[in-house]
């Protein structure tokens, strides 16, 4: 039989959809909790064990006691072998590299672990790049080149992998960010190193690439177009990013760099929002017209999912597929080579519904239909 290891970090992601950019340390956890966010990491893993779900009588999971993996497995019906039990209420990210060494001595044919970049840190701490990983993206930033683009893919390519359906491999690299200064407005991004991945550019998400100073006309271009076309009594949801920073500056709001504001027309009415707030200042149902603006993330293609979970399926189901504006220079899009723009809400209903061709302004009315892929 196949040996699947299975970490799960419970924690990751809980900071995104209340704007607090991550749940590294136990104080944002906290804040985390008394904003009211909900675990997501074990739905997440749930979700890519699923696909494993017809090897179950072909591959034995060797995992973590409690919500680290045991709990995901046996929802699933697994009969899970626990190789390492935690001592703590709250588990740690020593419980991770732990967990990890004890699969790699066991030799695991795989270790599959659900977090951010912060987990996939952990996890190259504890067995560099020797065992074969693969991460299901669960954190708030996923700047890694480590994870699957999303949770159901992440399954079915370890679904692949553990059939002998793939067997080449790559280094993948492993980064992460100062988490403190990415709260203040700067992105701080370090290499730590490389995890060995099964090699699937379909399934498994790029790296993050930073926005090139040549783009700067461009976004001239699309913040001219966007202010000659903001209707004053509509609410508008501006998204993360140094892109739509720019733009915010230039459209004259004072807005942040990583959190997600909204305007009246051009008039700041929230700023670095969390998704509650913008339920609220969306009114009841049926209320104010609204529209979401988003830009594309940079080597990876992501519109949705990756550093702006406030914009939750909920609140993108509130403002409706119709009222989506995607901005981006011509020159990111081209980088992408081709692939489609990826949306991980969390949702595959919403991911569905987000799926097929959209228009990205791209300059002063000027537009290119890109296919969207969940």
């Amino acid at each position: 039989m196949k040996k699947l290891g299975l970490i799960v970090n419970p924690i990751a992601g809980m900071g995104g959809k209340c704007g607090l950019k991550g749940t590294d340390g136990i104080e944002i956890l906290e804040r985390a909790r008394k904003l009211g966010a909900e675990p997501e990491a074990p739905d997440r893993a749930t979700a890519a064990l699923r696909r494993i779900v017809p090897l179950k009588d072909d591959v034995e999971i060797v995992t973590v006691s409690g919500d680290m993996g045991e709990s995901e497995a046996r929802a699933l019906s697994f009969e899970p072998t626990v190789i390492y039990t935690t001592d703590h209420s709250t588990t740690t990210s020593e419980d991770t590299r732990r967990a990890a060494k004890a699969m790699a001595a066991a030799g695991v044919d795989l270790i599959l672990f659900a977090g951010g970049d912060g987990t996939a840190r952990d996890i190259f701490s504890a067995v560099g790049d020797g065992p074969i990983c693969l991460g299901i993206p669960a954190g708030c930033k996923i700047h890694s080149g480590v994870y699957g683009i999303n949770p159901r893919t992440a399954g079915e390519l370890a679904a692949m992998y553990l059939q002998d359906k793939i067997f080449d491999t790559a280094h993948a690299e492993v980064m992460d960010i100062d988490e403190d200064a990415f709260r203040a407005g700067r992105v701080s991004a370090e290499l730590f190193g490389y995890l060995t991945v099964p090699r699937d550019p379909v399934r498994v998400q790029g790296g993050k690439a930073g926005r090139a100073q040549k783009d700067e006309h461009a976004l001239d271009a699309i913040a001219f177009y966007l202010m000659d076309n903001m209707e004053p009594e509509t609410v508008y949801i501006l998204g993360t990013g140094s892109t739509l920073f720019g733009i915010k500056q230039r459209l004259g709001v004072e807005g942040t760099l990583l959190g997600v504001d909204v305007t009246r027309g051009r008039e700041l009415i929230g700023k670095d929002v969390t998704e509650r707030q913008i339920l609220d200042l969306l009114g009841p149902e049926g209320g104010d017209k609204a529209k979401i603006v988003v830009t594309v993330i940079g080597g990876q293609g992501y519109i949705f999912g990756r550093g702006n979970q406030q914009l939750s399926p909920r609140v993108i189901e509130r403002v409706g597929r119709e009222n989506i504006i995607v901005v981006a220079a011509k020159a990111k899009i081209a980088a992408l080579g081709g692939k489609p723009l990826l949306v991980d809400t969390g949702s595959e209903e919403i991911n569905e519904e987000l799926s097929g061709y959209m228009r990205v302004v791209t300059g002063y009315s000027e537009q290119i239909a890109v296919r969207v892929a969940s």
